[in-house]
């Protein structure tokens, strides 16, 4: 049973920081691309940042230069680095598998999401 568990979330002031970290259990993580996601509230889920199973990354520009993504395939954890928060960036925040190496957009599982709340 393949598992997805984000931690990390909270409530932040503007341009401060915070590290999420997704745990993942029930497959060979090492094998699979992840990503994260986001939605806010009235709108649709979006790519966040994403991870191939070598370790190449892609941004959603909104994020870029701000947020990095990582993984750690010894400890089955991928992470995002989200510095200079801004109001925008809250929303919640899912971490995902991909069904391949790399980043295609076709997610097989999902985390269960953990709130990020960025104040002005």
């Amino acid at each position: 049973q393949v598992q997805l568990v984000e931690s990390g979330g909270g409530l932040v002031q503007a341009g401060g920081s915070l590290r999420l970290s997704c745990a993942a259990s029930g497959l060979t993580f090492g094998s699979y691309a992840m990503g994260w996601y986001r939605q806010a509230p009235g709108k649709e889920r979006e790519l966040v940042a994403a991870i191939s199973s070598g370790g190449i990354t892609n941004y959603a520009d909104s994020v870029k230069g701000r947020f990095t993504i990582s993984r750690d395939n010894a400890k089955n954890t991928v992470y995002l680095q989200m510095n200079s928060l801004k109001p925008e960036d809250t929303a919640v925040y899912y971490c995902a598998k991909d069904r391949t190496r790399w980043q295609t957009g076709q997610i097989d599982y999902w985390g269960q999401g953990t709130q990020v709340t960025v104040s002005s």
